[in-house]
């Protein structure tokens, strides 16, 4: 009796360990934090740097004041450093991506249990409070001139903004790799497919949530006269869909439940944009849909079958 373990789930091991799985996340991610030197100059490795380095002290500093076990060899909080980071402007202050990260880490992570006890992924939850606490630095964006981009130069509008306001949006070309102004993660769609595809390969998600969030707003575009490609393109559908929306512990984990997941993001997302009073509603819909998870799980997980009748 003594040899019992009680732990939270999973309770089925292979030799994909927690580390190696965010390992492969962190590989997948390089190609969009590559792109954004590029395309936003070196202070976007800065903003980076700051995000990762703040989450992982974070990390240990709280685990061991609460004398913890010491976790932050898995992975993750460099992880949702890494999230966070790509979900802000490169222009951001400092000690905004600071507080960021500690919201996304304490406040969100570690206070409810840490790793696969969060209720909502930690990179969307700060990014929503850091635009409802720092709106104004949360929505400056400049129009990117690659390694040497002065950050106190002029404004640039996002291409949701400039669809919601009737302009003109970039062209295709330009969206497919990052040419216009946005968060640093989220403008090269082709670095964001990149990695998708890598996770994909190396089995980390499956297909299902990303189809079908992106999919699903595809479809409403379609439905709504919208540009279709543009929408798909644009803000942080792809980052949000294949990294954010395919989160283990903040997601549901059967096939269907994956799929009405994914197809509750589009929805939403859609709403906001069209009709909504923000030009994007990525991280809002990973949001509720995350509070709806275990609902989702509960109603779509097999039941057993058992037999003989009613005692």
């Amino acid at each position: 009796m003594n040899k019992l373990i009680s732990s939270v789930s999973p309770h089925f091991y292979t030799n994909r360990t927690t580390q190696k799985i965010m390992l492969d996340v962190v590989i997948a991610l390089c190609p969009a934090a590559i792109a954004s030197v590029f395309i936003f100059g070196w202070r976007s490795l800065l903003v980076i740097g700051v995000c990762v380095t703040t989450c992982v002290l974070s990390e240990f500093l709280f685990e061991k004041l609460c004398k913890k076990e010491n976790t932050i060899s898995d992975l993750s909080a460099v992880v949702t450093g890494m999230l966070l980071a790509f979900n802000l402007p490169v222009t951001i202050p400092i000690w905004q991506a600071v507080i960021g990260s500690l919201a996304a880490i304490i406040v969100v992570k570690q206070l409810f249990g840490g790793i696969g006890q969060n209720f909502a992924n930690p990179a969307i939850t700060a990014r929503i409070i850091m635009l409802v606490a720092f709106s104004g630095s949360m929505t400056k964006w400049i129009a990117p001139s690659g390694f040497f981009t002065d950050i106190d130069a002029a404004t640039s509008a996002t291409p949701l903004v400039l669809m919601t306001n009737g302009e003109a949006a970039p062209s295709y070309s330009d969206l497919f790799l990052g040419n216009y102004g946005g968060c640093l993660g989220e403008t090269c769609a082709a670095a964001l497919i990149l990695g998708g595809i890598y996770l994909l390969i190396r089995r980390v998600i499956s297909w299902h949530t990303p189809v079908a969030f992106i999919g699903t707003v595809a479809v409403m575009s379609l439905i709504c006269g919208k540009d279709v490609l543009a929408q798909v393109l644009s803000g942080g559908l792809l980052l949000g869909a294949i990294f954010m929306a395919t989160d283990y512990a903040t997601t549901p984990d059967t096939k269907w439940g994956k799929i009405i997941f994914g197809v509750g993001c589009g929805l939403i997302t859609v709403l906001i944009r069209f009709w909504g009073n923000y030009p994007e509603g990525v991280s809002y819909s990973i949001l509720i849909m995350n509070i709806l998870t275990p609902f989702i799980t509960k109603l779509t997980r097999s039941k057993p079958l058992t037999g003989g009748g009613r005692q």
